[in-house]
C-alpha cells in the first residue's frame, strides 16, 4: 500500500487555535489575527474581546472579499456589537460567530472545500499594535 501526504490547495493551514495562542502553518500567533486561504492578517489591530469590536476592525477582513467571515471570540462564543455583525451583513457577506476552536475547524472545512472565507481570531494577546 503506497501513502502519500496530501498537501491543501491554500497557502495558510490553521493547525490549532484556543483562547490564547493558535498555530498558522508552523507559526504560534498570540495576538489577535485574521486568515484567508491565502492570506495572514497578522497585526489585524483587533481587541482581545468580542465587546471590543467596531466596524472599522472589520475593513481589512471585507477587503479581502470573502463570501463569510468566520469569527472567532475565543476560548467562548461571545457576539460582537450589532454594529460589526451589520459591516458584514449589509455587504451581502455571511457572518458566524463561535469559540475559536470551533472557527479553526470551521475555516479549514470552508477553505477545503474552496469557499472564499475569511476567519477572524480573538486572542488574550491583545491587539497586535
Amino acid at each position: 500500500m503506497h501513502l502519500s501526504h496530501e498537501r491543501p490547495d491554500y497557502e495558510f493551514i490553521l493547525r490549532q487555535a484556543d483562547g490564547r495562542h493558535a498555530r498558522v502553518n508552523d507559526r504560534v500567533l498570540v495576538r489577535s489575527f485574521a486568515l484567508a486561504p491565502d492570506r495572514l492578517l497578522d497585526e489585524w489591530p483587533a481587541p482581545a474581546a468580542a465587546a471590543g469590536l467596531l466596524p472599522a476592525h472589520m475593513e481589512p477582513l471585507l477587503a479581502l472579499r470573502p463570501e463569510l467571515v468566520v469569527l472567532g471570540t475565543g476560548q467562548r462564543q461571545s457576539f460582537p456589537p450589532p454594529a460589526v455583525m451589520a459591516a458584514c451583513l449589509t455587504r451581502q457577506i455571511g457572518i458566524e460567530v463561535m469559540d475559536n476552536a470551533a472557527a479553526a475547524r470551521t475555516y479549514n472545512v470552508l477553505a477545503g472545500e474552496g469557499r472564499r472565507v475569511v476567519a477572524a481570531f480573538l486572542l488574550d494577546g491583545g491587539p497586535a499594535g
